[in-house]
């Protein structure tokens, strides 16, 4: 029995508990003040590390407590918060169906990316996936200016002695590249963790170089509690012969849920073959199987779970189950194994009650057992789902099918080892049954590729987002050969032809049925990461000299078009990067109109109030001019009275 907790609340824990939603990393173990050897751990807040997350600049103060550290962390967790001067601009050429589409593929460093995106995806994410570069003791891409020489890693890691000698002696088992790679790694996974939605989900392809680590940063990003599974995916089922004493034939997926307490964070996959040959009964709702309501798990018991032993009550007649024994519900069933060990229901008797139709009662000898039907179909005629295993062996999620893929697109081998798109239908089918689908190590577009084809089978409305570095592709490879340049070009490529193969699989399949096949999104918009449009002294005001004023009467680029603004306008205010866009010629000017009332932005020079007036009576939810775009100083002071009168419910920005 439980004793009443007679002190007030714990408001300390409970502080800590609101900051570890925040910032879960910033949560350590500690013992108990007094120090004592047998005193028990607690929570507590590493507050260096929380300074470091309020702070603009590097914060010292070391402190021994249990955490994964490395040379650079701070520096990585700077990098995250650092602000950048950057955009997304848009590239109608390369795009596909641009006006249309909700899909993006952002090409540039993934890092800047994420950050533009912090605005307008904050918390909207279903799903991520990811296959980062694995660390095989190259150097990566993505150095983020962590780069330096040998001399000063092993001097700033302490690895030197006052001397200058080395204290330890093998460079590749010292831990540098360990560090350079956990340091590329965890700033991207910060940022991503906060565009997931609260049921989002993470997955993370790695192998064995880096799988510790990587779970122990999933830790501190995520949150330790919010570790769903690590899954064992055989990818090349022969075996890799190259490394020591094992043939390798998996890899690892990290998965990692937002909150893992929202039960919409991961859902099972449905039933097929054997299983669904157990459902061997039938009655007017369907096809059913027989599940035991006694738990066979002998550590649930009166002792562990009082609630659940209690008697039921059986009509001998037809089976049916009641809580109360009565002139009808006769028979006593304790749930007790055969040879008498005390156990329990799996239901306590509110669901026995709210849920009786589905109990019935059989007699085996001359015992009665109880079962609840476990129906095929749910109440939407949806197919029954199980949990996934944490060892996927089969033969369609093999590189080898990947790699065939990518041959059957394009003709030659332009990747050389492409995840296999069924792989990542079933990530994104357990992961995503709906929303936004991000994958910011795209690749040669796996993850959208899967997407589109998820979407064709079951009619689904995913979103993707891919973001790719431009790496440039090796001159001898056969992608270079075939005449591209960059992984993105790939990417690009692989999502133009995979849509429409896509496409016309569906219009052969509903050929003579009447099918509507129109609303497959197979489009997207290219955006690229660039330098800010407006000029560096739009930033920077005081480092301008008084000589060189003549040079900025514009604050804005002169390469950048007016199209370019608006996405850096639509990032600065948070509106979905892939809303309908139009223009229009209203009072002579032209105007950006973003789904239709949403935003409205004309950055035309001379805006006069007929203009301003002819905007305001459409009551746009916000409105964007140039600073130096209106016709005279009167006009820009007016600009807010007009509004106020017309339509005071009008955000007003200027650029």
């Amino acid at each position: 029995m439980d004793k009443l907790n007679l002190h007030s609340p714990d408001l300390t824990q409970a502080n800590i508990a609101k900051l570890a939603e925040l910032f879960p990393h910033c949560v350590t173990e500690i013992k108990h003040e007094k120090g004592a050897e047998n005193s028990a751990l607690q929570y507590a807040i590493d507050f260096d590390l929380l300074r470091q997350e309020l702070s603009g600049s590097l914060v010292e103060g070391p402190q021994e407590r249990y955490q994964l550290n490395w040379p650079g962390k701070r520096e990585a967790l700077l990098t995250a918060n650092t602000p950048i001067a950057k955009t997304l601009r848009p590239c109608r050429a390369e795009s596909v169906d641009f006006d249309n589409t909700q899909n993006l593929y952002i090409e540039g460093d993934n890092l800047d990316a994420l950050k533009l995106l912090q605005e307008t995806y904050l918390g909207k994410v279903k799903m991520i996936y990811i296959d980062p570069p694995y660390n095989t003791g190259n150097d990566f891409i993505y150095d983020d200016d962590f780069a330096e020489d040998t001399a000063s890693y092993l001097q700033r890691s302490n690895q030197k002695d006052e001397q200058g000698n080395r204290l330890v002696a093998n460079n590749e088992s010292n831990g540098r590249f360990h560090s350079d790679w956990l340091s590329m790694i965890y700033p991207r996974l910060k940022l991503a963790r906060n565009l997931l939605r609260d049921d989002g989900v993470i997955f993370i392809s790695i192998d064995d170089n880096e799988q510790a680590n990587l779970k122990r940063v999933c830790d501190e990003v995520f949150g330790e509690g919010n570790f769903v599974a690590q899954l064992a995916v055989q990818l090349n089922p022969r075996g890799r012969h190259l490394g020591l004493f094992v043939a390798k034939t998996h890899e690892s997926i990290l998965v990692f849920g937002r909150n893992c307490n929202n039960t919409k964070t991961m859902q099972g996959i449905e039933k097929s073959g054997r299983m669904i040959e157990e459902y061997n009964r039938e009655d007017e709702k369907g096809k059913y199987r027989l599940l035991g309501l006694r738990n066979r798990n002998q550590a649930f018991n009166p002792d562990t779970r009082a609630n659940l032993y209690y008697p039921l009550y059986v009509n001998k007649s037809n089976g049916s189950i009641s809580i109360n024994q009565d002139n009808i519900h006769t028979d006593e069933v304790f749930p007790d194994t055969p040879d008498g060990i005390k156990t329990c229901w799996t239901w306590g008797k509110d669901k026995v009650v709210s849920d009786n139709y589905l109990l019935v009662a059989e007699k085996k000898s001359t015992e009665w057992r109880i079962y609840r039907k476990d129906y095929l179909m749910g109440n939407s005629g949806e197919l029954a789902t199980t949990l996934i295993k944490s060892l996927w062996i089969e033969k369609d999620i093999a590189n080898d099918i990947g790699r065939k893929v990518i041959k059957d697109l394009f003709g030659n081998s332009v990747m050389d080892f492409p995840k296999s798109p069924e792989l990542l239908k079933t990530l994104v089918n357990i992961g995503s049954p709906n929303g936004i689908v991000l994958d910011f190590f795209s690749g040669s577009a796996t993850t959208a590729h899967a997407v589109m084809q998820l979407n064709a089978e079951d009619g689904g409305k995913r979103k993707f987002i891919m973001v790719q570095l431009p790496e440039p592709c090796d001159p001898k490879s056969e992608a270079y050969k075939a005449g591209y340049k960059t992984i993105a070009d790939i990417g690009k490529e692989r999502i133009r032809r995979a849509g429409q193969k896509i496409l016309e699989g569906m219009k052969d399949e509903s050929a003579g049925k009447n099918e509507d096949i129109s609303s497959l999104d197979i489009g997207f918009r290219v955006l690229k990461v660039d330098t800010s449009n407006m000029q560096d002294v739009y930033y920077t005001p005081d480092a301008l000299h008084k000589d060189d004023l003549h040079q900025f009467v514009d604050n804005i680029r002169p390469d950048r078009s007016p199209e370019d603004l608006l996405f850096q306008v639509l990032l600065a205010w948070g509106v979905d990067l892939t809303l309908p866009i139009s223009q229009e010629n209203i009072a002579g000017f032209t105007v950006f109109l973003v789904d239709g009332n949403a935003l409205a932005a004309c950055f035309d020079t001379g805006i006069n109030e007929a203009l301003v007036k002819e905007l305001a009576q459409r009551k746009p939810l916000r409105v964007v001019f140039r600073d130096d775009g209106f016709a005279s100083d009167s006009v820009k002071i007016n600009i807010g009275q007009i509004f106020k009168l017309m339509s005071p419910g009008t955000e007003i920005k200027t650029l």
